[in-house]
């Protein structure tokens, strides 16, 4: 009988081993899948927020705050910076650059040759003289394209054909933001209107521009038909 007891037993340890054995088994490869599973989460996890990724996010050019509100204030804040209709006018001829404009008295003048500016406040005339073929609509679409890779802000409507006093010009009128006011510490959002003109190989770029909210419409008209090739 002892014997038989002692073989009995032995074949209970036998058949409990098993079972045990085999839930050691599964539970070892349930945690080498938990373990794969979370791998893989983490790695889905950090391929959405890659540092390239956000570094690309960081280095996007931003234009940021600008608004007619912005312009209406600088405007405002420049006793409106329109140009009075009793504004007296004088003659600039630029030898160097070969042609002759009106503009404002006393507005500062800075630059020469192939570059003038003039300005007052927010209000601001730049000249610029090229060598270059007769420009077209999509020429002038092309350049603006290219000054809007380095400058967020701008948005240009479409460029058209016409006339300023006596000369054929494209004509296109755009906006961007100006520098930042110094009484306001704004940023205004600046209105230009940029008119090309063309003659015997060269070039002028003439861009009037002023804060959005300020009328100086008729006197920009004034100053781009006065415009000569000398």
């Amino acid at each position: 009988m002892r014997d038989g007891e002692g073989v009995e037993g032995r074949l209970r340890l036998h058949f409990l081993a098993v079972p045990l054995a085999l839930l050691a088994i599964v539970g070892w490869v349930a945690g080498c899948g938990s373990d794969a599973n979370n791998s893989g989460g983490s790695g889905t996890t950090s391929a959405a927020t890659t540092p390239a990724q956000t570094a690309t996010t960081a280095a996007k050019p931003s234009c940021g705050s600008s608004s007619v509100a912005a312009g209406a204030s600088e405007a405002a804040s420049t006793a409106t910076g329109d140009i009075p209709d009793n504004q007296q006018f004088l003659t600039f001829r630029n030898r160097s650059g070969g042609y002759s404009i009106s503009y404002p008295e006393g507005w500062a003048r800075a630059g020469s040759g192939d570059a003038v500016t003039f300005q007052d406040k927010s209000n601001t005339i730049t000249i610029k003289v090229t060598q270059g073929g007769k420009p077209t609509t999509a020429s002038v679409a092309s350049e603006l394209k290219q000054e809007a890779t380095s400058d967020p802000c701008l948005s240009a409507g479409s460029p058209q054909a016409t006339t300023a006093g006596p000369n054929q010009v494209i004509k296109v009128t755009y906006t961007t933001q100006g520098q930042k006011s110094p009484v306001t510490g704004q940023r205004p959002k600046i209105t230009v209107d940029r008119y090309v003109y063309s003659q015997g190989g060269r070039v002028a770029t003439v861009d009037l521009a002023t804060p959005v909210g300020v009328d100086n419409v008729d006197a920009y008209r004034m100053i781009s038909e006065s415009f000569r090739w000398s």
